[in-house]
């Protein structure tokens, strides 16, 4: 029995952590439910659930009407009510929230450890977002997400400063967004899934050049040292290098540089050795289960280093599912796991795999990943539609 208990812990904590994270956390502030005024959770009358300081923060002062941030729904701020199910959940999980592991995440962290210091976006500002870059002049961090004007642009303190691409059929519209890049000259580089296409904007929203017809999945997709664009080509299963002019919109060479991958998706470059790493999603055979796979080719594109799903398990107790990969400044390769979800490090391509858990708590469904000049790391979680970014504190 004794041995029973110890075997059910593990999977209670994790449900905990899960009912604490999706249930009892306002999706709007990011901040706990609780009994207190400001943080209990209120029903609005579509059904959505937000605490009382967001009602009061999204409702007009003086008509008190307001938009659901999740459905759209109009609705009226004096209509809301507590939400009883959320309370009730509260009370009876009270004292084993104050147990568990991701209750303790708010406690000092070790020194050196990487912890959450800002988390911007959320419903409403980000709908599914899937793909994140980082503006190498400005700062700006851009995100493509499923929102009425699909490319979005944030300041350093997570304000939205622009945002354009309109959702469409035209050729200058974004219909599937998927991932996004900006160039060393501050063009923002977008694949579309829904005509698969590449479509290169200015930083302000102007259109400059589409390229369609080439590739049958575009997906991930990265900007060179050199300022080239490397792109994975998901349903061909090939990667290639794009030549740009970008002051002038004009495609001046493509090239194929590594083809029979196998479902090829995220893609990262790292600036100080030029490698390139390539996130894959092969069948395992005979099961239909997809796993993952990532491969890091050298700058002349030769085959440096890889490691799979069931590679990483004779190394990890936990299965993982890698969802983005990047460089950070050092050149070790990072990804994130949607199984855990957690990062982790993977130390250098001639190391591989040298497992080193970055972040293990406050993610739900991480997908994109990068690193700022000031070595802060911004994770996009499509989950909670935000940007949440980690930084290193030494105590």
């Amino acid at each position: 029995m004794a041995a029973e208990a110890s075997e059910s812990e593990p999977a209670l904590q994790e449900l905990m952590r899960e009912a604490e994270i999706s249930l009892l956390e306002c999706k709007v502030c990011f901040e706990k439910f609780g009994h207190r005024q400001q943080r209990r959770p209120r029903n609005l009358s579509c059904g959505h659930v937000v605490c009382l300081a967001c009602v009061a923060a999204l409702a007009h002062p003086r008509t008190l009407a307001l938009e659901c941030p999740f459905c759209r729904r109009a609705c009226r701020g004096c209509d809301t009510s507590d939400c009883l199910p959320v309370l009730h959940l509260i009370e009876l999980l009270g004292s084993a929230l104050r147990q568990s592991p991701a209750a303790h995440r708010a406690a000092p962290s070790a020194p050196g450890a990487l912890t959450c210091h800002h988390t911007f976006g959320g419903w409403g500002t980000l709908v599914n977002p899937t793909g994140l870059a980082l503006c190498p002049k400005t700062g700006r961090v851009v995100v493509v997400h499923d929102g009425r004007r699909r490319v979005k642009i944030f300041d350093s303190g997570g304000g939205c400063a622009h945002q354009f691409g309109a959702k469409g059929d035209a050729s200058q519209d974004v219909r599937y967004p998927v991932d996004v890049t900006i160039t060393n000259d501050c063009h923002v580089v977008v694949t579309d899934a829904g005509d698969r296409s590449i479509k290169v904007f200015d930083f302000f929203g102007q259109i400059k050049l589409v390229i369609g017809g080439q590739f049958s999945l575009p997906w991930g997709v990265e900007t060179t040292p050199q300022n080239g664009i490397v792109v994975t080509d998901a349903e061909a299963g090939s990667l290639h290098l794009l030549d740009v002019d970008f002051a002038e919109g004009v495609l001046r060479r493509t090239e194929k540089l590594q083809a029979h991958l196998c479902s090829p998706r995220g893609v990262a470059v790292s600036w100080l050795t030029g490698a390139i790493a390539v996130l894959e999603h092969p069948l395992a055979l005979g099961t239909g289960i997809c796993s993952t796979r990532v491969k890091v080719f050298s700058s002349s594109m030769q085959l440096v280093g890889q490691v799979d799903t069931f590679g990483l398990s004779l190394y990890f107790p936990s299965k993982i599912t890698a969802s983005a990969v990047t460089f950070d400044h050092q050149g070790n390769v990072i990804v994130a796991d949607t199984s855990g979800p957690a990062i982790f490090c993977l130390g250098k391509p001639e190391e591989f795999p040298v497992l080193k858990p970055m972040v293990t708590h406050g993610l739900s469904h991480p997908v994109a990943l990068t690193f700022t000049k000031e070595n802060s790391l911004l994770v996009l979680d499509t989950a909670s539609h935000s940007i949440k970014v980690y930084k290193v504190d030494w105590g």
